[in-house]
């Protein structure tokens, strides 16, 4: 237990980083340009992840290897914090009244899609023999993610102003200090913001990182199937995400994001028991439902719905902190807390019942949102 817990502390540093790389890069986003600080934070994070690639290890540095590591995750984390805001309002700024939540649901489809890619690179490079991966082949996947940063600069530096920012900068509405003006106007929509996600972020990460940890030591399945298992499910999940948004900008964000804490508290167990059955169709079965049949409804929504809680004023702000601290609270958290239930009781069903509270706890924060509700009568 304690080696799955040193490796989870080194991924979930990261996200420590990302809530105040929101408040900077929110901060700029709202008086500045929203498109500056997405370049500006997709540079940071390709930097961060290319460099890791490079890292001298151990043997050549000494302990001034771990401590680079954390520091680029730090980094790296920084920057996410400002590329989801930026992302997501780029889109919903740009969309039409009553597609919001489609236009906002393509962003957000990057993060499976991600996973998909990832968890392929890594099957394939685990197939290399175990002296050669642990030497120089985990590098492949941070190198190559070089390609990805291109081909997204590519894509972003042609991209217009958010029409919200220049209206609210034609007005000379602009926030002095949006971070301090959230605060002041804004503080139940942030606790929304906040709690909203907790369910869904919580699913992602024990389906995406756990359960690769806990599959190969309590079901007999290897690490490759399971990798596959999660590249299956999330290849569906990008397919679910944009559909999904169109009945959000249909039937209400808010009531998509009930309906999501739902289905995936009562998704908990089925998953669980699917990927306990020790056979690569039950792994593949479990992950199709926490991914596409879960996961997809609240995350779809989320970004079209977040955005809808904050004035553009302090929106960049607004849905940075919101949705990074979320992270931190719940993302990074999930697989340390499933480790621990696990052992603790010796049983999959304390980290599934975790599961469920989760998505109760969201969907109850939900409930109080009046913004979104107010929009879709």
């Amino acid at each position: 237990m304690a080696g799955q817990l040193a490796s989870l502390s080194t991924f979930a540093v990261a996200f420590v980083a990302r809530p105040l790389g929101g408040v900077i890069f929110g901060h700029f986003g709202d008086k500045l340009s929203r498109k500056s600080m997405l370049v500006l934070s997709l540079l940071m994070m390709g930097f961060a992840t290319f460099a890791i690639g490079l890292l001298p290890g151990y043997s050549t540095i000494g302990v001034a290897a771990p401590i680079l590591l954390v520091l680029l995750r730090v980094v790296q984390g920084f920057g996410v914090g400002g590329e989801w805001g930026g992302a997501v309002l780029m889109a919903v700024e740009h969309a039409p009244p009553h597609k919001k939540a489609f236009y906002g649901a393509w962003p957000q489809a990057g993060v499976p899609a991600g996973s998909v890619l990832s968890s392929l690179v890594f099957f394939l490079v685990q197939l290399m023999p175990n002296e050669q991966f642990m030497s120089w082949g985990w590098r492949i996947p941070f190198l190559i993610s070089a390609v990805l940063v291109l081909i997204g600069l590519f894509i972003r530096l042609r991209l217009t102003e958010s029409p919200e920012l220049n209206e609210v900068k034609e007005e000379k509405k602009v926030a002095s200090l949006p971070f301090l003006e959230l605060f002041k106007t804004s503080k139940k929509s942030l606790l929304i913001g906040i709690f909203c996600l907790v369910g869904s972020n919580t699913l992602f990460y024990i389906a995406s990182v756990y359960l690769l940890s806990y599959a190969p030591d309590s079901t007999g399945l290897n690490r490759g199937e399971v990798l596959l298992a999660i590249a299956i499910g999330a290849s569906f999940d990008v397919i679910a995400i944009p559909l999904v948004a169109i009945f959000a900008d249909r039937h209400g964000k808010r009531t998509m994001m009930l309906v999501g804490s739902l289905v995936t508290a009562v998704a908990a167990i089925p998953i669980f028991w699917a990927m306990n059955t020790g056979t690569f169709l039950g792994a593949v079965l479990a992950m199709i439902i926490a991914f596409p049949i879960a996961h997809s409804i609240v995350y779809a929504t989320s970004s079209g719905f977040i955005s809808g809680l904050f004035d553009p004023e302090v929106r960049y702000t607004g849905a940075s902190i919101s949705y990074q601290i979320g992270g931190l609270i719940s993302s990074a958290p999930a697989p340390m807390i499933s480790v621990l239930l696990f052992t603790t009781f010796e049983s999959w069903v304390p980290v599934a019942l975790y599961l469920v509270a989760a998505n109760l706890l969201a969907g109850i924060f939900v409930l109080f949102d009046t913004r979104n509700r107010a929009m879709s009568e």
